[in-house]
């Protein structure tokens, strides 16, 4: 059973959320336990704009008024089981293009799955995408939780599961600091040191991709196996049609 596995980079520049996603996916797929395909995504020069409300994803299939790379980033990430958000601490939380992002995908995919519903309702089917999160910052108490927490709750809007790695170096998510260093290969340089907070960072982050390969065969094991019963519920229909019988 393939998993395919998204990580997206939500920094604007190479460098430390990178390290920790590459670290983590390089990890996974060394492992041989599932056959997992990997994409990994950046927000690197990609441009992002805000939503504006203007209701026209509702009406049009989920297609957004905005001409940027929304479309791209929102067909991968349908397309994927496995989602990990390797993302820098910016005010305290979440990056203003992933912001911008996750704003205007919850939006739109009201109207991606408008007709799926025959009320017309405006709700979402079960996605259950699983989504991990990855984190690190400049100082060591400077808002990894509260931008995990952030990208939780993305998750569970999404009508998908949020997984962690492994206590005791993976609480909610996978979070991390360069020791007070703003260079772009802090985590890097940090961890070829020995650096022992890094070397933890670097683990809960291969530790926490494991575990969301692992709970996405979980959850694709489920569905194949109660497909019969599911598929009479709309709300089921996106996830199952991606559900080979044999």
């Amino acid at each position: 059973m393939e998993i395919k596995i998204l990580g997206i980079s939500g920094s604007p520049r190479k460098g430390n959320s990178e390290f920790l996603l590459t670290k983590g996916l390089d990890y996974v797929a060394n492992l041989n336990d599932f056959d997992v395909k990997i994409e990994k995504y950046s927000f690197r020069g990609k441009e992002f704009k805000p939503c504006i409300g203007c209701g026209y994803c509702g009406k049009n299939e989920g297609k957004c008024v905005h001409n940027d790379d929304f479309a791209e980033l929102k067909n991968k990430w349908l397309q994927a089981d496995v989602i990990i958000y390797s993302v820098p601490v910016y005010h305290m939380g979440i990056p203003g293009q992933v912001k911008c992002f996750i704003d205007r995908l919850g939006n739109s995919l009201f109207g991606t799955y408008k007709n799926l519903f025959g009320s017309g309702e405006d709700t979402l089917p079960r996605l259950m995408k699983v989504i991990g999160s990855i984190v690190q910052g400049a100082h060591i108490f400077s808002g990894q939780e509260h931008t995990l927490t952030d990208l939780i709750n993305h998750a569970l809007m999404m009508q998908s599961i949020p997984v962690t790695g492994d206590m005791w170096e993976s609480y909610i998510g996978a979070a991390g600091w360069t020791n007070s260093k703003i260079d772009r290969n802090a985590m890097e340089d940090n961890f070829k040191k020995g650096n022992f907070d890094t070397r933890v960072a670097v683990e809960a982050s291969e530790k926490l991709i494991k575990r969301a390969a692992e709970m996405a065969a979980i959850i694709k094991s489920g569905l194949k196996e109660h497909k019969k019963q599911l598929i009479k519920d709309s709300h089921y229909i996106p996830i199952l049609s991606k559900i080979k019988d044999s």
